[in-house]
């Protein structure tokens, strides 16, 4: 079994298109399998967010693809959503997960280091990463009100209870990450600086600046 150390995690570039038919394959197993809510996205909207620098991948030192998410903004880019985590099946239970969040967390952060980071899950292993990372639950009505995000909660199987309560409750949980509020999250144990891209690596090298404030020893 490989340890999570054993995988690189990088900004997606074009060439990582490729890898856009088996991502949306397992989103979509993921759904069947789990029975709960997963937002379904195109392959043109995730090829989108690889164009944009706006993806994370993670894959194994042989180059297999091993696990996804993508970063959003919303409401003029004061609230960004990590969104889309996923991880090849035979990958999880490694830590992979928590490895790609952080990472796909403190990018979000360099990028846009005034906004609010939100998400909405159902999945216990990602509340529990988000908590660490210094989000907490909130309600719906302190999330973005982007009708276009919302829009995007369409393809969710629990579309109809979210829409039957006027879009203030749902099955996910809403946490949010406010960069105003004190926080002490717990130090990631992922290697934040494995990002390796060309164009965004002199960006993000700024996170070293910004380590002592969102992770104080």
């Amino acid at each position: 079994m490989e340890e999570v150390s054993e995988f690189t995690v990088v900004v997606a570039s074009d060439h990582h298109k490729k890898f856009v038919p088996e991502i949306l394959n397992e989103i979509e197993t993921s759904a069947q399998e789990r029975g709960t809510g997963i937002a379904r996205r195109s392959a043109a909207y995730i090829e989108k967010k690889i164009q944009e620098q706006k993806a994370i991948m993670a894959f194994t030192k042989k180059g297999e693809w091993a696990g996804f998410c993508y970063v959003e903004t919303w409401s003029e880019k004061t609230y960004v959503a990590n969104s889309g985590l996923i991880v090849k099946k035979k990958f999880r239970q490694m830590g992979l997960a928590k490895k790609i969040k952080e990472t796909t967390f403190a990018y979000s952060r360099v990028k846009f280091p005034n906004a609010k980071l939100f998400g909405l899950t159902t999945g216990r292993a990602v509340m529990k990463i988000n908590s660490d990372l210094g989000y907490k639950p909130v309600t719906y009505a302190e999330l973005t009100q982007d009708e276009v995000f919302w829009k995007g909660c369409e393809s969710c199987v629990n579309y109809e209870i979210l829409k039957s309560k006027s879009r203030t409750n749902c099955l996910c949980t809403a946490m949010l990450y406010d960069p105003s509020e004190p926080r002490n999250p717990k130090k990631p144990s992922a290697q934040i600086t494995s990002i390796q891209n060309e164009a965004e690596f002199k960006l993000f090298s700024k996170f070293k600046k910004l380590k002592s404030i969102l992770w104080k020893k």
